[in-house]
């Protein structure tokens, strides 16, 4: 009688021997991880592309395997100047680009990124969006177009190159039916100086400069245009311009996805794209300068743009503000948010500031002399 109950006590036992290593065993998650499939409005080999990788790496690194974001070179899923409706309509969870390839959407759209913006760095018109009522008019845009999309901007670029020519441009009459690659208002700006233009996206203007389809383009920066193969169809780089001298990156995502993702999610997306807008500086002026130098290793000559076409680029801005703003409420409502903004940090910004140029010539430049014409 006593062996039953023994041999029940031990598978008693035994039971609960199982039962407990069954709770102290780590439990297998569940959870899959959202995958988002991000597009750059960027050739793969450009370093623009590189920075998409850069923030894509941020987001996953933070998320963990909460999400991933996937990020694909242009052209992959949609044109680089098709990435608006692309993401609003959900066939990309997102994409990084640039406000102004929006531009036939609405052209104040354009001001985000082409002219002088009164004056502001680059930096400082990213001020003005997140704090002078950039943002909100942004938003206010989209909606009037119907997008279902959230945006930010991130990366305030360095000043583009007013151009790559055959030979240097002297005055601003040399453009006069020069077919010329720009995009944005500076289109339009160009167009006052005379040229033809042609705004194709960035990955078809070396082979429409090596095929004779434009004469000169623009397109960014040192490495940027290094990657693309500039040098390898032109020799002459004239440096300086009011045409994009305060551009930065757009990273957008499909609202709905976005609104459906968790909040942690949702927070690192927005942080990261403030983390990325700092590292791109840094990046910017380590590479930038870096491949500037092999440029000229490579046979280019720069030169600065003179002061008579920059003026130039200024009065016709000033009529481009005038006519914009007659059929289009919007563009005058975002120059005279700018405007207002430009005034007082902007006041505040040459007060303040040092100018550096002195004590760079000090060390490098030949004593405080003023530098060559040549770059």
């Amino acid at each position: 009688m006593t062996q039953p109950k023994q041999t029940g006590r031990r598978n008693l036992l035994k039971g609960a021997a199982v039962a407990a290593g069954a709770m102290s065993a780590p439990m297998v998650a569940t959870a899959q991880t959202t995958a988002l499939r991000f597009q750059s409005a960027w050739p793969a080999k450009d370093i623009f592309h590189e920075y998409a990788n850069d923030f894509a790496k941020k987001v996953n690194d933070m998320a963990g395997s909460k999400v991933k974001v996937e990020v694909l070179p242009a052209g992959a899923v949609a044109g680089a100047f098709g990435l608006l409706d692309a993401v609003s309509k959900g066939t990309l969870d997102g994409c990084h680009g640039v406000v102004a390839y929006h531009y036939g959407k609405n052209t104040a759209l354009a001001l985000w990124g082409s002219g002088p913006a009164f004056g502001m760095d680059p930096n400082m018109v990213l001020s003005w969006h997140y704090y002078g009522g950039g943002k909100e008019l942004l938003e206010e845009i989209y909606k009037s177009l119907n997008v279902d999309v959230i945006s930010w901007l991130s990366g305030p670029m360095p000043t583009q190159p007013y151009g790559w020519f055959k030979k240097p441009v002297t005055k601003s009459a040399d453009m006069k039916g020069m077919k010329f690659r720009t995009v944005g208002l500076a289109v339009d700006m160009y167009t006052a100086q005379g040229a033809a233009v042609n705004p194709l996206p960035g990955g078809e203007i070396v082979a429409a400069l090596d095929r004779g389809l434009i004469d000169g383009a623009e397109f960014n920066n040192a490495s940027s245009d290094k990657a693309l193969g500039f040098q390898d169809v032109s020799k002459v780089c004239m440096l300086q311009s009011y045409h994009q001298s305060g551009e930065q990156f757009e990273i957008m995502f499909n609202k709905t996805k976005y609104n459906s993702l968790p909040e942690e999610v949702r927070n690192i997306i927005k942080y990261a794209t403030e983390a990325s807008s700092a590292d791109f500086s840094w990046k910017a002026a380590h590479r930038n300068s870096q491949d500037y130098i092999e440029l000229k290793k490579l046979g280019v000559k720069f030169y600065k743009t003179p002061d008579s076409i920059l003026k130039d680029q200024l009065d016709a801005w000033d009529k481009i503000m005038v006519d914009k703003q007659k059929d289009n409420p919007f563009f005058k409502k975002v120059l005279d948010s700018q405007r207002a903004f430009a005034e007082r940090a902007g006041r505040w910004q040459t007060d303040y500031m040092v100018d550096f140029k002195p004590a760079w010539n000090r060390y490098f430049g030949g004593g405080g002399k003023a530098p060559a014409k040549k770059a």
